[in-house]
């Protein structure tokens, strides 16, 4: 019991350990995010962002395949404290040799696109992620923000267990410094207040 008692200890310490890491391995200045709301969730868009570049770009372009980790927080306050955190999504993308910078892109067991160009791709992943806005009152001010990186092959194969998705491992692998060629993407936006924020009905709802 008392072996069991400090395991519980120790993962409870590493969850909050890793939620509070997470914004500290920022590699990039912050970008601006676009927030709409669909009457249950927050949903973003960020067109200065391009993470189809540099070193994640040219192993595309050598016929590897890259996967994108990225997450949605949302927060009470300008990025210190957490409301609520979505799952974290991911991205794995490809590169079509046979067709010039077109691009594949999946959510495994969820949804994939092909033959689109990098900005359709880059759009694509943000149009997938969203965030619950439960609790939050009209006039409530939060902030909002995106973490993207890529995901390390050699750690890849730590993520995946037989029913799906290692959250542990997952969980660490987030709290990992970026390497260099594992670059990390932020973007950020507030405050808000769900009373000014342009509406999408009829959009759909991934909520987090």
């Amino acid at each position: 019991m008392a072996h069991s008692a400090r395991t519980s200890q120790i993962s409870r310490r590493r969850w909050l350990l890793a939620g509070l890491t997470i914004p500290l391995f920022r590699v990039r200045a912050a970008e601006p995010l676009g927030v709409s709301f669909d009457g249950d969730s927050l949903h973003v868009a960020a067109p200065t962002l391009h993470f189809l570049t540099g070193k994640p770009l040219a192993r595309l372009k050598d016929g590897a395949t890259v996967v994108y980790l990225s997450q949605l927080t949302l927060y009470k306050d300008p990025y210190l404290t957490p409301l609520r955190r979505a799952a974290v999504e991911r991205f794995v993308i490809s590169y079509d040799i046979w067709e010039e910078d077109k691009f594949s892109v999946s959510v495994p067991g969820q949804r994939s696109i092909s033959n689109i160009s990098a900005k359709k791709t880059e759009a694509w992943c943000l149009e997938y992620m969203a965030i619950g806005a439960g609790g939050l009152t009209p006039d409530t001010p939060f902030w909002l923000r995106l973490d993207m990186h890529t995901a390390d092959p050699r750690d890849l194969s730590s993520l995946v267990g037989e029913p799906g998705l290692n959250l542990h491992n997952l969980i660490l692998l987030l709290a990992k410094r970026p390497g260099a060629d594992d670059p990390w993407w932020t973007c950020e936006a507030g405050p808000l207040r769900l009373a000014d924020l342009a509406r999408t009905p009829g959009r759909g709802s991934r909520t987090g």
